[in-house]
């Protein structure tokens, strides 16, 4: 069985060494594609980002994921220096500019800028926005389904840092999958201030008992944009689907469990805490929604 599995496993395409990337409007190849070390996101953390999906020509969702990256700016009063017109017309020259087509995932990257010292202070960002478009060959490729350890590290409360942000600061989220790591598993579950399941490290997360389908209230956590669509076509298809507070036992006694995003889709869930969950491979229910979710893509490219 492979170990080292993340929920971003992706075959090996030799042409992402080849790939030019978006830097501040200009196209770089990969090894010149650099920022500043006073830069405010490498310093700091300081900015946004979103991740979209190619398919057969059409960035999924494209509204929805623009939309996200605007609201996510205002929150931190970042001005992103061009509308959204301006930031879809980026993506698109990238896109042409490294002939992609499908199978393809761009991570839009925004920051407050070049600093003039080096500290915190947000007017010493003077320099930027900095915008960069990381666009690669990326097909999943996920050889057995996630294993998940529950980790101390919580989704906090929005007054420290809102949990729905899309920010570049994701120390919690990476500790909490170091200690998932640590306890033998591939990413972390984490829970919500009140020890209730929440999401993972990466990703969220679903469970299906008896024929329904339960995730989060979505009260600590980042209501993904795949999360919705699933959601939604559960509401849509006469699946029952609750939002709400569950706690471990729920899981552990779960039929099934997976993860939703931008990159993997609807993503199996094996083992919780070394507990199998339902038949250790990817349930039926799981697959009707990957199912359902693939038509709703093709839809979408139909338009």
């Amino acid at each position: 069985m492979p170990d080292n599995v993340t929920t971003h496993q992706a075959e090996d395409d030799q042409r992402n060494q080849n790939i030019l990337i978006y830097v501040d409007g200009q196209l770089k190849a990969r090894d010149q594609a650099t920022v500043s070390v006073y830069d405010s996101g490498f310093m700091l953390g300081d900015g946004v980002w979103e991740g979209l999906r190619l398919y057969d020509g059409t960035w999924a969702f494209l509204d929805e994921h623009i939309d996200r990256l605007f609201e996510a700016a205002k929150a931190i009063d970042l001005d992103i220096g061009m509308d959204r017109e301006g930031v879809i017309s980026a993506l698109i020259e990238t896109q042409k500019a490294n002939g992609m087509t499908t199978d393809v995932h761009a991570r839009l990257m925004i920051t407050r800028g070049v600093k003039v010292l080096p500290f915190q202070h947000p007017s010493l960002s003077r320099f930027g926005p900095t915008f960069v478009i990381i666009m690669e060959h990326s097909r999943p490729k996920l050889p057995r389904p996630i294993r998940l350890a529950t980790v101390p590290h919580l989704r906090g409360l929005p007054m420290t840092q809102d949990p729905k942000l899309n920010s570049h600061s994701k120390l919690n989220c990476i500790l909490a999958c170091i200690a998932a790591e640590k306890a033998g598993a591939d990413e972390a579950l984490m829970l919500d201030i009140n020890g209730f399941v929440n999401t993972t490290n990466a990703c969220n997360f679903f469970i299906v008992r008896k024929g329904a389908v339960w995730t989060s209230t979505g009260d600590y956590c980042m209501n993904g944009i795949t999360r919705q669509k699933v959601i939604d076509l559960c509401r849509a298809n006469d699946i029952p689907v609750f939002e709400r507070n569950f706690s471990l036992v729920d899981t552990y006694g779960a039929d099934e469990a997976f993860l939703t995003g931008t990159f993997g889709a609807q993503t199996p869930v094996s083992e919780i805490d070394g507990r199998q969950i339902g038949s250790g491979d990817m349930g039926p229910m799981t697959q009707r929604l990957r199912d359902l979710y693939k038509g709703l893509i093709a839809a979408q490219i139909a338009r």
